[in-house]
């Protein structure tokens, strides 16, 4: 295989990749960095999809000049025929011509749809010119057939409206075959070869082209010897203040041939790799590249980490009024367990208090949380500006070391859903199981000890009771029995009610430190379920944003330099 075929697939290869790349990083801009840069990148996508799926084993060379430049004579020349009318006797137009050389084995309906493309409507092969032009000694035709070995490939000359011409549709044909053509050749004059038209508008905006581009200085017949190198150190000059580095200025004559061999050979050079279609397309994507390159950020973006996402979801928990929460379940344990476990003549007032975890609508365990709404205190204007402010905070120390773009379009995406969000942890609080009518191990044996006692007492105060009818009715019993002097009916009594009562008031102090563990325990599930909130409705997209970001700036790195460092 030719070598220059190796390293023409090589560059389809890396286009390939740096074509991907591009449209990785119009997609994840979009709507999010420079529109103008997007839609440009978009349209170097489109234009490398249609050029790659016409001809390429052509290159076309489009020939850009000012008024008066000589680019049609010097087109003239190149070809070897008069196709191109020139000075006065051509008429203004705004149609481009082609002068077209298919190599042998070629089939001329790809350069039809090449040039179909291109809108190209006038149009001459290099052959059918000679049968029915006087052919110009040295010409293109001349050229191709002394050549020991036939080009590569196919060549498709362009001679182009001058760039700045008065007329308007002269201009756009000019700028939309300047995005087009796989070489541009422009075509200075000694008077205006530092004309800002050609510098401003075409070869600073085209400096990542110069694999591309040649830079010819022609009508160097009407300078003398001694001028001709200071314009050309004084044109390189301008060309490097343009970014056009590695270029080198040539010196032609349209009229004298001075440098068209040079000029053939560098065209010759170019259509044999048959590679600028492809280096055309890596210098427009490279170009894309850096302008979208400005808007990346300079460094990966970390993600969020576990302390901030703590923060975030502990901030989001104090303004929806977890702790009010958490006080009720233990107000709600202690009367529960003072019901359960109180003393049985009096506990039964403990279930005339109001229950806090009622009132909050959240004592039921079988409440749906997808329609249970708690009845929690509205978040006035302090909690609103809390929560409100923890996402702030959080999406601004994400959003840290981003580009403007970037680091609003994060903030954006955390605050998205900030009128939804005081909802839908309401929701999560209310779906959060707070174990509220669970009852504790240790009720059960001090509510049977408190019915043994109560029932100590009640048999001491019948037996009392007993002994004082059978006074009063004057019959004759046998002595009660005693213990230490104290009758045993009294002791029962006694023993009873103090018993009972003692346990109530160890019951409430047990109850009290049962409410604490509970209380923890809660708010621990609550905090749980605030966090899932806080990490689908905020965490989860800004971590998406910033993946983008990131998606971002290494699919521009790789398609402006092809890596992604």
């Amino acid at each position: 295989m030719p070598k220059g075929r190796k390293t023409t697939e090589a560059s389809a290869g890396e286009l390939d990749s740096r074509l991907e790349s591009l449209e990785q990083a119009v997609e994840a801009g979009q709507g999010r960095v420079d529109g103008a840069a997007v839609k440009r990148g978009r349209a170097v996508l489109e234009r490398a999809s249609l050029r790659r799926k016409l001809s390429a084993d052509h290159t076309v060379v489009g020939f850009f000049g000012a008024t008066g430049s000589g680019k049609s004579s010097l087109f003239n020349a190149m070809v070897g025929v008069e196709l191109a009318r020139t000075a006065a006797t051509r008429p203004t137009t705004s149609q481009a011509l082609a002068a077209v050389y298919e190599h042998p084995g070629a089939q001329a309906a790809d350069a039809d749809e090449l040039l179909d493309w291109l809108e190209v409507r006038d149009r001459h092969t290099i052959e059918d010119a000679h049968e029915t032009e006087t052919p110009r000694r040295g010409g293109l035709g001349r050229w191709w057939r002394g050549e020991a070995a036939p080009p590569a490939g196919g060549l498709i000359l362009l001679d182009l409206p001058d760039f700045d011409s008065t007329a308007r549709e002269h201009r756009e044909v000019v700028q939309r075959m300047a995005g087009q053509v796989d070489v541009l050749v422009f075509v200075l004059d000694p008077q205006k070869y530092a004309d800002a038209v050609v510098h401003q508008d075409f070869l600073s905006a085209l400096a990542t082209h110069d694999a591309v581009m040649l830079v010819v200085l022609n009508q160097v017949d009407r300078l003398s010897e001694s001028e001709v190198q200071p314009v050309l150190s004084s044109l390189s000059s301008i060309l490097e203040n343009d970014g056009i580095r590695h270029q080198q200025a040539r010196a032609v004559s349209a009229v004298t041939g001075q440098g068209i061999d040079e000029l053939r050979s560098d065209i010759r050079a170019i259509v044999d790799r048959r590679s600028a279609a492809q280096q055309r397309l890596l210098a427009d994507v490279r170009q894309s590249a850096e302008e979208l390159a400005a808007q990346a950020a300079a460094d990966e973006l970390p993600q969020p980490g576990r302390r901030e996402r703590d923060v975030l979801a502990e901030s989001l928990g104090n303004a929806i009024g977890i702790e009010t929460v958490v006080r009720a379940v233990k107000r709600s344990y202690r009367l529960d367990a003072t019901a359960f476990t109180g003393w049985p003549l009096t506990k039964w007032m403990a279930k005339l208090r109001p229950d806090p975890l009622r009132r909050l609508n959240l004592k039921s365990a079988e409440a749906n949380p997808e329609v249970n709404r708690t009845s929690l205190p509205a978040l006035g204007a302090a909690q609103r500006a809390m929560a409100d402010g923890a996402v702030r905070r959080f999406t601004e120390d994400a959003g840290r070391g981003a580009p403007d773009a970037w680091r609003d379009a994060i903030r954006d995406a955390g605050i998205a859903d900030r009128e939804e969000l005081t909802q839908h942890l309401d929701r999560a609080v209310g779906g959060t199981d707070l174990n509220a009518s669970a009852k504790s191990r240790w009720w059960y044996p001090v509510a049977i000890v408190q019915w043994a006692a109560l029932a100590v007492a009640l048999a001491g105060a019948l037996w009392l009771l007993g002994l004082a009818a059978v006074s009063y009715l004057q019959f004759e019993l046998p002595p009660t029995p005693r213990v230490e002097g104290f009758p045993v009916p009294t002791l029962l009594v006694v023993a009873g009610l103090l018993a009972g009562v003692v346990l109530a008031l160890a019951s409430a102090a047990i109850a009290r430190a049962g409410a604490a563990l509970r209380g923890r325990s809660v708010r621990r599930r609550l905090q749980s379920s605030v966090a899932l909130v806080s990490e689908t409705r905020v965490v989860e997209p800004v971590s998406r944003e910033i993946d983008r970001c990131n998606t971002f700036r290494r699919a521009v790195a790789i398609a402006g330099r092809g890596d992604s460092k």
